[in-house]
């Protein structure tokens, strides 16, 4: 079995848990996800089959979008609920502070990665090392909020101030630190304390299918050509589509920075993409 599945993975579980489920479905073990879900996140999540896993790299790329709750006033050791609450605070905002705070959160900025998360330092994982209690230098990474929304009313609760945001970020982007950092702008504390991703590249969750539509078959596959729809596709032949399998280096008279290239049976060669420093030349990113 060869192909992409759309995956609306439910509350509790991991996405190793998805993973193990479906290779006992389909009876393989050569399946990857795209990008991990905590066991707190719903969602999407892509799960590539057989030869489609040649894949997992280029969709993990791809941008996100996500919907998330923020409680402001509490802060937990894990930035989310199913952590130890270490602060408590009265929040008082509004809905324009709020608008403001989210405005000046878009854009390219360097966020904290949490010390709950599998980031290594020196072969070592970070939530190892917040298990054990050490105190370890976290590392920041460069990330691109490219929409940030207040998408409902705000509530008021006991103190508590809590709302949903949607956003649109970039690969390796924590929700859990993005609303860490909304709340700092709000000069309080806070806690995310559910999240749902609705998209993935160009897949979104109403193109995914629950556990239960899986083990009842009702699901649909898609082909390593149909996940990079949106992707430039040429059919080559000849001289051309020898070069390709050969992994030669082309001249990208296509101008695209990712190419997808097909026999003239409509089978898929290889993906070509643009050198990091030259985008007028392609060079083989995967074989299929």
């Amino acid at each position: 079995m060869n192909g992409i599945i759309l995956v609306n993975k439910p509350y509790g579980y991991t996405s190793r848990d998805v993973v193990n489920i479906l290779c006992k479905k389909f009876k393989t073990k050569r399946i990857g996800h795209t990008g991990t879900l905590d066991p707190i996140a719903t969602g999407v999540l892509i799960l590539c089959i057989g030869s489609a896993t040649k894949l997992v790299e280029a969709l993990t790329s791809d941008d996100k979008e996500y919907i998330a709750t923020v409680e402001l006033g509490t802060l937990t050791d894990t930035l989310d609920n199913t952590g130890n609450v270490i602060k408590e605070e009265k929040t008082n905002v509004n809905v324009n502070q709020i608008k403001k705070a989210l405005e000046k959160m878009q854009g390219v900025y360097e966020q904290e990665v949490p010390i709950y998360s599998a980031v290594k330092i020196n072969g070592k994982k970070l939530y190892e090392y917040a298990r054990e209690g050490i105190n370890v230098d976290l590392p920041k990474r460069m990330v691109n909020i490219k929409s940030l929304e207040l998408i409902n009313n705000i509530k008021y609760e006991n103190n508590k101030t809590t709302f949903q945001i949607r956003c649109h970020v970039s690969k390796g982007t924590y929700i859990r630190s993005l609303v860490n950092d909304i709340a700092h702008g709000l000069g309080t504390v806070g806690t995310m304390t559910s999240l749902n991703r609705v998209k993935q590249g160009i897949f979104n969750i109403s193109d995914s299918y629950t556990l239960e539509d899986i083990e009842n078959d009702n699901y649909k596959l898609l082909s390593i050509k149909e996940a990079l729809s949106n992707v430039k596709q040429v059919i080559v032949s000849g001289e051309e589509l020898f070069k390709i399998k050969n992994g030669t280096r082309l001249e990208n008279i296509y101008h695209s920075d990712k190419v997808l290239f097909l026999d003239e049976f409509d089978n898929e060669i290889a993906l070509y993409k643009t050198l990091d420093n030259d985008d007028k030349i392609l060079k083989v990113y995967k074989m299929f």
